[in-house]
């Protein structure tokens, strides 16, 4: 068909076409209130490719294993060697197929009895709290905790109750009111790289007689003994009663994981919608985490790198006058509106730094941000090129003007 007759048809037009209004108006609220009038039309996550000689902040790939030769060389053979597999949820598998001889070793890597692998950090943590909790539960959320977590408490149909973001006082104050239920964290929050106090959490749970979940997607493989994660840096495996991560961050792959008992793994089978309803991993996948696991362990020095640049890079843009919260490895540049926050992503572009825009629901409505992602890779001079953008850059943003400049500039006044 000729590209002219080919435009002259008419186009499909799906049901989709004609859809309620209930749907249309959730719809112009995005693209007419939100990208038309709010942003100028363009969309915040939207980017060009990224140009020869840009500055990447926006992967997780924080040890730098997706092109490791090793891991790609397993994958490969995996593929190769492959017969054809069964396609099935993983439910099903038996008892020392390849999916549990590698959930045997991931637990062991990190300390606990058995493990789990699911389809992604979200299956996990969607999962594992819609199998503990239920109505009449309250789940006690830190304010920044994932997603999914808050999305595993309406699965449940349990009681969301929050709190501040790492304010213990205020945890207790919620646990008193509402009494022993389910604690949820992240170790290391994926908006600004904060740390959870755990040491208190895990004594809180203790005394309430609470469940405490960690997420640790942003600390596995890149904190503790090896890469085992914050809880066991802390000494906390035996308060933690489960961990959960994606391994689409220092594992460069897809996939998530639960530390958990034998004996819950089993009932978690039976009950996890998302292990029920999904299909098990494939060959190469495994095959790619079983390397990724063995690379991970030994790789301190990709994690000493990985915190030497963090802390050169968080000190720096302090000096030059950014509200740098956290500690850790993800790091935000706070614009505030919406508007703004766009106008900094594509003046950080304009200089060859290309971070991720987050904005609600990843964030309050008013929070939005610039995340940059460090990795152990980072040269020196992309370092120098990230921090002389952004010290060129601070009256084009309106850096004096942001509100976590303010913010700061109030806390400086107590």
């Amino acid at each position: 068909m000729s590209n002219a007759i080919a435009t002259s048809l008419p186009r499909p037009r799906g049901a989709e076409h004609s859809m309620p209004d209930f749907v249309t108006r959730r719809m112009d609220e995005h693209y007419v209130t939100r990208i038309e009038k709010l942003l100028g039309g363009e969309h915040p996550h939207a980017w060009q490719p990224t140009p020869a000689g840009a500055v990447f902040l926006a992967g997780n790939d924080y040890l730098c294993l997706a092109g490791e030769p090793a891991l790609v060389q397993a994958q490969l053979r995996a593929l190769q060697n492959s017969q054809g597999e069964l396609l099935m949820s993983a439910v099903y598998l038996q008892e020392g197929s390849a999916q549990h001889r590698l959930e045997r070793k991931f637990a062991a890597f990190m300390g606990a009895e058995d493990s789990i692998l699911t389809q992604s950090g979200w299956a996990a943590n969607v999962g594992l709290v819609q199998c503990l909790a239920g109505p009449g539960i309250p789940v006690y959320l830190d304010m920044q905790a994932h997603a999914s977590l808050w999305e595993g408490v309406q699965s449940a149909g349990a009681q969301a109750v929050s709190f501040l973001h790492n304010d213990m006082a205020h945890l207790r104050r919620q646990l008193a009111k509402h009494g022993r239920g389910i604690i949820v964290v992240d170790s290391l929050y994926s908006t600004n790289g904060s740390l959870a106090p755990l040491a208190e959490l895990a004594e809180l749970a203790e005394r309430s007689d609470s469940l405490l979940i960690v997420d640790e997607s942003h600390s596995l493989g890149t904190h503790g003994p090896g890469g085992a994660g914050l809880v066991a840096q802390w000494g906390l495996g035996g308060r933690v009663h489960f961990r959960t991560a994606s391994l689409a961050k220092a594992f460069a792959g897809r996939a998530g994981i639960i530390s958990c008992s034998s004996k819950f793994k089993g009932y978690f089978l039976s009950e996890s919608r998302p292990a029920i309803f999904s299909s098990c991993l494939l060959s190469h996948e495994l095959a790619w985490f079983d390397a990724a696991l063995d690379f991970v362990a030994t790789a301190d020095g990709r994690r000493a790198a990985l915190h030497r640049q963090t802390r050169l890079i968080r000190d720096s843009l302090r000096e030059l006058g950014y509200n740098i919260e956290g500690s850790e490895q993800i790091i935000a540049l706070e614009a505030g509106a919406e508007p703004k926050t766009l106008a900094l992503r594509k003046t950080l572009e304009r200089h060859g730094i290309f971070g991720a825009m987050f904005c609600a629901p990843a964030t309050p409505k008013n929070r939005s941000l610039v995340r940059l992602t460090l990795n152990a890779g980072l040269k020196p001079a992309q370092v120098a090129q990230l921090l002389t953008a952004c010290e060129q850059i601070r009256d084009e943003v309106g850096l004096a003007n942001w509100s976590s400049t303010q913010r700061l500039h109030r806390l400086a006044l107590v």
